[in-house]
C-alpha cells in the first residue's frame, strides 16, 4: 500500500502558517509529499526546502489572479497538486497549510487505509475537524466551524477538489466515505492578531466567504472576541506544534459575553446539545 500526500502553500512565512508543522506531521506514515509552492512575497520557497525529506516533491506554480471569487484558486491549486502524485500510489493525503495532525491517530489512519483498500466502493476517509480559535486553548463549538470533512482521497483521476478546497467530488457527485476515529487540527485562526488581520483582507481577494469577518475590524488588529461558543480545550497537542505553541506571543481572553448571538441561532444551538442533531448541516460526503 502506498499513500501519497499533497498541498499548496503561498506566502506562509507572511501569514504565519504552521506548514512546515503541517508537512512533518504525517511524514512518518506517507510514501510521498508533493508540495505545490506558489510565487510568494517571502521565502516560503527556502522554507519548504529546509525541511530535510527525500519523500519531499516541491513544485512551483503560478497562481492564476483570474479566479478571484469563492476560493476557486486553492481548488484549482489542489487539482494542480494532484496532477503530481505517482501513479502507483493507493491513497491520497491532503493536507492544507493550517491542519496538522496528531501522531497518537497515525496508527488508526493506517489501520484505516489497510482496511479499506479493496473495497473500491470507498472513495475517501472522513475525518473529525478541531478549529481552534483565538489561541491553542479554545475551539469552536457551534455551526459555523464544519465538523468532518474528507482529508484522505483514493488515487483517482476523476476526484477532483471542490468550490473553495474544503472537499473533493467526482463530476460534482459527493465521494462515497468511511468515517476514520482520527482528528485534523485547524489552526487557521490562531495567528498573532495584526497577522491574522492582514491574513483576513489578504483573503478577500480570492475568498469572499471571510468578509464578514472584517465588517466590524476598524482596528489594527483582528478582535478575535467576537465568536461564541468557544471550548476549553483539554487535550494534548500535537508534538510538531510545541515550539510554535511555546513562542505564542499574544494574550487571548475569552469572554461570552462579549459576543451577541441571534435567538435562532442560540436554538439551534440549544438543539444541537440537546439531541446531538445539527439541523441543516451542510454534508460533502456521503457516509457509507
Amino acid at each position: 500500500m502506498k499513500i501519497s500526500a499533497c498541498t499548496f502553500i503561498r506566502n506562509a512565512v507572511r501569514f504565519d502558517y504552521p506548514i512546515v508543522e503541517s508537512i512533518n506531521s504525517i511524514l512518518p506514515i506517507i510514501d510521498e509529499y508533493v508540495v505545490l509552492v506558489g510565487k510568494s512575497e517571502d521565502n516560503t520557497l527556502e522554507l519548504i526546502q529546509s525541511i530535510k525529506s527525500e519523500k519531499i516533491r516541491i513544485i512551483e506554480s503560478d497562481w492564476d489572479e483570474n479566479l478571484n471569487s469563492n476560493g476557486e484558486i486553492l481548488a484549482n491549486e489542489t487539482n494542480k497538486a494532484l496532477t503530481h502524485i505517482s501513479k502507483d500510489t493507493d491513497w491520497i493525503f491532503y493536507l492544507q497549510g493550517d491542519e496538522v495532525v496528531h501522531e497518537k491517530n497515525h496508527e488508526e489512519i493506517l489501520r484505516s487505509c489497510k482496511e479499506n483498500l479493496s473495497n473500491q466502493n470507498v472513495e475517501g476517509l472522513l475525518f473529525n475537524f478541531i478549529h481552534f480559535y483565538g489561541d491553542y486553548d479554545h475551539y469552536g463549538d457551534s455551526r459555523k466551524w464544519y465538523r468532518n470533512e474528507i482529508r484522505i482521497i483514493r488515487n483517482n483521476a476523476k476526484i477532483k477538489s471542490y468550490k473553495d478546497a474544503q472537499g473533493f467530488r467526482i463530476d460534482n457527485r459527493k465521494l462515497n466515505v468511511k468515517k476514520v476515529d482520527a482528528d485534523i487540527y485547524h489552526y487557521g485562526w490562531v495567528k498573532e492578531p495584526t497577522i491574522q488581520l492582514e491574513r483576513l483582507k489578504n483573503s478577500q481577494n480570492y475568498w469572499q466567504n471571510d468578509q464578514w469577518e472584517l465588517s466590524n475590524q476598524d482596528s489594527l488588529e483582528f478582535e478575535y472576541d467576537q465568536m461564541p461558543y468557544l471550548v476549553k480545550f483539554e487535550g494534548s497537542h500535537p508534538r510538531v506544534m510545541d515550539k510554535r505553541i511555546k513562542a505564542k506571543g499574544w494574550v487571548f481572553e475569552y469572554n461570552s459575553k462579549h459576543t451577541k448571538v441571534s435567538f435562532r441561532r442560540r436554538l439551534l444551538q440549544f438543539i444541537e446539545k440537546l439531541i446531538g442533531w445539527r439541523i441543516g448541516e451542510y454534508k460533502n460526503y456521503r457516509i457509507i
